[in-house]
């Protein structure tokens, strides 16, 4: 575990106890205007695992700069053991732009580990690898689903790990996803480090999505707990949820081009031949019947009523036991409880 009694970052030195914000600085853009990632710091006075909880690395994801704020002012860490680095924004150009990309048109997510005299993309991915996740023992990265795309809440992560299916388990949601890791990713870069990374996709690409940021804050809140951050919960409000691991997953396409009438919504039971949106034409004449080709629930789907022959419109993940996944996805709307406000832990 890497617990030391000072770290250091952006060359600021923080001790047991301390709380700090800083400014990771970046390469300016071409006006001189200057740039920076920001960091906030909280290390607790008594020893622990050193987690990051990162967000917008595409930065038209927006839910997790709002759960990272929220994590930040949440009385649940106060008590803290270990030290927590949450960054809202890695990919800030991105934010600024309302892009996923970065100026150079890279996606930063695909230019881990990175280098110090790479591109912007790779100068970036070093600096966040070598400052930030190259002191952590775990890693948590919050994503969306692209633009017009939502993804229902769900876990992703390499989950023949025991330690990452346990965080991945804690989070709390009804679907755990077993992703491969992808060249030139975040979570591959740092599980060459050893750091352990799961990731938290929900809600849409430039969109605040009430749901998906609770559930996120509850399940970051719930990791912490897992590995050992912060007390253990009394409350049993929640903890009856139990996660189905979907091994294979796919995207259903469209074959022909047209105006969409959805059926299938995100977290619904479909089974093998069920019509999934219908494809028409301008005059309202059926096209074609988009029909799922296996048993399982709907985990992201296309949201703008228009398709073009071969894109892609509903992921579907795979169960032996699906009917119960649509009840728990029904069960977490009740524990988060909308329409109370935003939440605060």
């Amino acid at each position: 575990m890497k617990n030391k009694d000072i770290i250091t970052i952006g060359g600021q030195q923080i001790k047991l106890g301390e709380t700090r914000q800083i400014q990771l600085e970046m390469p300016p853009l071409y006006t001189d205007t200057h740039m920076s990632i920001p960091v906030h710091v909280q290390r607790g006075k008594r020893p622990g695992p050193t987690l990051f909880v990162s967000a917008a690395i595409h930065g038209d994801e927006l839910n997790g700069i709002e759960i990272v704020s929220r994590l930040i002012r949440s009385k649940s860490i106060k008590t803290l053991r270990g030290t927590l680095i949450a960054v809202p924004m890695v990919n800030v150009y991105g934010v600024l732009n309302q892009s996923r990309y970065l100026p150079d048109r890279r996606d930063l997510n695909r230019c881990f580990p990175g280098s110090t005299k790479g591109s912007l993309a790779g100068r970036i991915a070093n600096l966040f690898l070598s400052e930030i996740v190259s002191k952590c023992d775990f890693g948590i990265d919050l994503h969306t689903g692209a633009i017009h795309r939502s993804n229902l809440p769900q876990v992703r992560a390499a989950l023949e790990d025991k330690e990452t299916f346990a965080m991945s388990k804690a989070f709390g949601l009804p679907v755990m996803l077993d992703a491969n890791i992808r060249d030139g990713s975040l979570r591959q870069a740092a599980g060459d480090l050893g750091v352990k990374v799961l990731l938290y996709e929900a809600g849409q690409a430039l969109r605040y999505d009430e749901f998906s940021i609770r559930a996120g804050l509850k399940g970051v809140i719930n990791v912490m707990r897992e590995i050992g951050m912060l007390n253990k919960s009394r409350s049993k409000k929640g903890h009856n949820i139990e996660p189905f691991v979907a091994r294979q997953s796919g995207w259903v396409r469209a074959n022909e081009s047209g105006f969409v009438h959805h059926i299938a919504q995100l977290g619904d039971h479909v089974a093998k031949g069920d019509v999934l949106a219908q494809i028409s034409n301008p005059f309202g004449i059926e096209l074609d019947r988009v029909t799922c080709p296996a048993e399982g629930i709907v985990i992201g789907k296309q949201n703008i009523p228009l398709a073009q022959e071969g894109e892609a419109m509903y992921h579907i993940a795979y169960f032996k036991k699906p009917d119960s996944v649509a009840s728990n996805v029904e069960m977490l709307q009740d524990n988060l409880v909308l329409g109370e406000g935003p939440m605060v832990y």
